[in-house]
């Protein structure tokens, strides 16, 4: 019998998690559990060196011990910025590498980007704090002296030198609208592995929508309905639609992009969204500790400009699993179903395998599948294969093990005719 524990009280975890035949654990200090689906506050006191706890080998749980490099804004920009650099040195040819707007940390980034603001003094930018969710705390300004009041505000001494960090992003002032109406995507991504890199993007993503008609005038700049899409912002709205959620199926936004521009376009948006979700990816590789008892379900959130062109806007490491619609409870349904046919394999949970005499740590730091006959699957229910490093780090291998063996055949035809050379000519005669 699998025992499965999670502190969400949620519908989509509770019944995809029963319908299995799983039992749930529900002492919190019980560590009896075969799949632990955490909240992120959980995750990061269960990996905390100092208290000393190990996964068993058959335990598998629902965050990288880090993952916050790529889910907290700050973070993800700092991380970005630095992949985008490396890539440029070494000359890769790495296409749309531009996906996020310019954006700058505050307080540390504040000269800097005072002087991006001065060069461009026209501009929106929007303010978001770096570890908030569901729109809180986010605000635009199209003044520095906003940006001042914002310092200086409520609190001194120690509050103010503890001031909550901040990014702050050129606003995004011609999206794609719908119907006159704002909206960003929410994908589901789930990564399985960082190194070899293994993801897969969900077919069931959707749109969602401001309730009112978007506009760049000063007098609505305050007006979260127009520009903020957070579901839990808009259904506070008055002209919130209950009945649809305020969300389209991504299906039905491929089916309008193709109406309007084309397939051809619409294809190539496609494309690029999902090199934005690799190369976000790729951008933490080097960072994420990667253990294998982790995966993460991440939900990005991206937004189109009238250009057709992707921007990230965030990563979600608990994308919300809360239904506003039946549609919408559904799609959360699948998607969790999905996820757990994915991660949990056929015969698991497996005794360890492990000789007796290896390190207790083997397990966790091999970044391989233990079965040698495992093929990564191309698609398991609405998920597909997005990435998988696997079969790249094998070519490369291969040109490693030949470059290698033609340089020792040079150097063995080197020696050879070196020995010829030292010969007395008495042996030639």
């Amino acid at each position: 019998m699998v025992k499965y524990k999670t502190d969400f009280d949620k519908f989509v975890i509770v019944s995809s998690c029963e319908r299995r035949g799983w039992s749930k654990v529900t002492a919190d200090s019980s560590e009896d559990w075969d799949f632990y689906w955490a909240n992120v506050h959980t995750v990061k006191q269960l990996f905390m060196p100092e208290n000393g706890f190990r996964l068993d080998p058959h335990q598998i749980i629902n965050h990288f011990p880090n993952h916050y490099e790529l889910t907290r804004k700050d973070l993800m920009v700092k991380n970005v910025k630095r992949y985008q650099k490396q890539c440029k040195k070494e000359g890769n040819d790495v296409p749309d590498l531009d996906f996020i707007p310019t954006t700058y940390m505050l307080p540390q980034d504040y000269s800097l980007f005072v002087e991006e603001f001065r060069r461009s003094s026209n501009s929106t930018w929007i303010m978001k704090p770096a570890c908030k969710a569901q729109g809180r705390g986010i605000f635009l300004i199209n003044k520095l002296a906003q940006v001042k009041k914002w310092a200086n505000g409520p609190g001194t001494g120690r509050e103010r030198r503890e001031m909550e960090n901040y990014v702050v992003s050129r606003y995004i002032d011609n999206p794609l609208l719908i119907g006159s109406k704002k909206f960003d995507l929410r994908l589901y991504v789930v990564v399985l592995s960082y190194r070899p890199l293994k993801a897969y993007l969900s077919d069931l993503g959707f749109a969602r929508f401001c309730n009112i008609k978007y506009t760049t005038e000063m007098a609505e700049m305050d007006n979260q309905f127009v520009h903020l899409t957070n579901v839990a912002i808009q259904k506070r709205g008055l002209k919130y639609n209950s009945r649809h959620g305020n969300k389209w199926p991504l299906q039905d936004l491929r089916l309008f992009l193709e109406a309007t521009r084309g397939r051809e376009a619409a294809d190539q948006f496609f494309k690029s969204a999902e090199m934005v979700i690799v190369n976000s990816l790729k951008a933490v590789q080097n960072v994420l500790i990667n253990d294998i008892h982790c995966f993460e379900l991440y939900g990005y959130d991206i937004i189109i400009d009238e250009n057709l062109k992707p921007w990230l806007i965030e990563v979600n490491a608990s994308p919300s699993l809360s239904a506003t619609t039946k549609a919408d409870r559904l799609l959360k349904c699948k998607v969790i179903h999905d996820t757990l046919s994915l991660v949990i394999p056929n015969d698991w949970p497996r005794t360890d395998r492990r000789p007796k005499s290896a390190p207790a740590y083997l397990a966790r730091s091999m970044h391989v599948s233990e079965d040698p006959n495992h093929a990564t699957p191309t698609r398991v229910g609405s998920l597909r294969l997005l990435y998988d490093e696997t079969e790249e780090i094998e070519k490369g291998r291969a040109r490693r093990d030949a470059q290698l063996q033609s340089d020792a055949q040079r150097r063995s035809k080197r020696h050879t005719m070196m020995g010829h050379m030292d010969r007395p000519m008495s042996a030639f005669i």
